[in-house]
């Protein structure tokens, strides 16, 4: 099925318009975080003691619009050709990536955290059409499939984004390869966006709400109204919530509990995204043509138990210089353990998520998918924005990373015992069939 996904039109331009996407914003919000945390060439960052805060407060500048305009995004995507919408955001893209140039050359982390936002509000605004394209184009049976591929792609798109982002600011004589990377990719994903095949809108005669706050409210208590899109919004959102909270909080894990430099933040991250993609391709393969709900509440449970071992690690290491390489690392019992436990728990949140997602998108009516999309995005938007807040909050106040992700353990088994209350023990093991 995956092949089969790979070479149709139905999906294929819609893939490496997103993997683009995904990769030239991970490119430059990594980019920023490298710059912040070690210096332009690795010279040494001037930020000081405040860099682990502003790593975390990237992750909020990059998400924080996708709760203000998500809705906006439903409703276009909706109203209009979904196909034209994603050409015109993408457009939109090229110059705000000109931005983001203009920022490297003058090494401004101010301008790269405004492109960084404007990036956001891009992504923000094309959530809904990517996903509300997906169950139009695609059969409810190769959901699950499509899900996994767009999910594995945008933690590719992490993983790619960090390696290239941290080698060009540690050998960055000049800023001249990170900016050309940057347009290219813009003008690369706006040409993917323009042979996404026209579907026709949706819902045509759909007013469009001119005030976006307005909007958001109305479309989340819409959502509240079906108990199973509103429980499955919050369960999807749990996993953004772990993962933007276990990525903010690597760069600090790395470099002050494994005393690890950028190349063992790549390795970690390497770790991940390949978690992720197992749990993916695993979740995709036991749905049996529709979303297995079961691996829902399992995955629960082995994304807390692993996020209590990695406090349990972190707990257990000395403090670091920030200088070790991943060879080094992966020489000691710990680092090996540390990776282990990374990849367990990247695993157990594909396991939960890729079900989850394809389960809410097969139950949203057809006429208003994106819609029902963009309000889960709003529910992920401030899922993660709370949870990096309240992170960088503890971390202002000295709580380090051990006890962090203790409490992200604890809370995560906590959201397993909500998916079994909202879909109940029967409901798991139930196929999730189109409304």
């Amino acid at each position: 099925m995956f092949n089969d996904l790979m070479t149709s039109r139905r999906f294929a331009p819609l893939f490496w318009c997103q993997l683009c996407s995904a990769l030239n914003d991970n490119f430059l919000k990594n980019a920023l975080v490298m710059l912040i945390m070690y210096g332009l060439g690795g010279a040494g960052s001037s930020i000081g003691a405040h860099g682990p805060v502003l790593v975390t407060l990237a992750g909020i500048v990059f998400i924080a619009p996708f709760f203000i305009l998500s809705a906006l995004g439903g409703e276009l995507a909706d109203r209009y050709d979904k196909a034209s919408i994603a050409a015109t955001i993408k457009l939109v893209e090229i110059p705000i990536a000109g931005l983001a140039a203009v920022g490297f050359f003058l090494q401004s982390v101010a301008i790269l955290f405004a492109a960084l936002a404007l990036f956001g509000m891009v992504a923000a605004l094309f959530g809904p059409v990517k996903y509300g394209i997906l169950p139009e184009n695609l059969k409810t049976a190769e959901l699950p499939a499509g899900n996994a591929l767009v999910e594995g792609a945008t933690f590719f798109a992490i993983l790619a984004g960090t390696i290239a982002g941290g080698i060009a600011v540690k050998s960055a004589g000049t800023p001249g390869l990170v900016v050309a990377i940057i347009l290219v990719l813009a003008v690369v994903s706006w040409g993917f966006a323009r042979a996404i095949p026209s579907i026709g809108p949706a819902a045509p005669g759909l007013a469009i709400t001119p005030n976006p706050w307005t909007s958001t409210v109305a479309l989340l208590r819409e959502l509240s109204g079906e108990a199973r899109l509103w429980s499955g919004a919050h369960i999807v959102s749990w996993f953004w919530l772990v993962g933007s909270v276990v990525l903010s909080l690597l760069p600090a894990l790395v470099k002050d509990n494994i005393g690890g430099n950028e190349e063992v933040v790549t390795l970690c991250l390497t770790t991940f995204v390949i978690g992720i993609a197992i749990g993916s391709a695993l979740a995709a393969r036991a749905s049996h043509g529709t979303p297995n709900l079961a691996l829902v509440p399992l995955g629960a449970a082995m994304m807390g138990v692993f996020a209590l071992t990695i406090a349990l690690l972190a707990g257990l290491l000395a403090p670091g210089t920030g200088k070790a390489g991943p060879l080094a690392v992966l020489a000691t019992v710990n680092g090996l353990a540390l990776n282990a436990a990374l990849c367990g728990l990247a695993i157990a949140g594909g396991l939960y998520v890729v079900p989850a997602f394809a389960a809410v998108q097969a139950w949203s009516p057809p006429e208003a998918r994106a819609r029902v999309i963009a309000a889960v995005n709003v529910m992920n938007a401030a899922y993660i924005v709370a949870g990096g807040a309240v992170v960088a909050v503890l971390q202002v106040l000295g709580i380090g990373v051990a006890p962090l992700f203790a409490a992200l353990g604890v809370l995560t088994l906590g959201a397993g015992l909500y998916v079994l209350r909202a879909w109940g023990s029967e409901g798991v093991r139930m196929p999730a069939l189109k409304a």
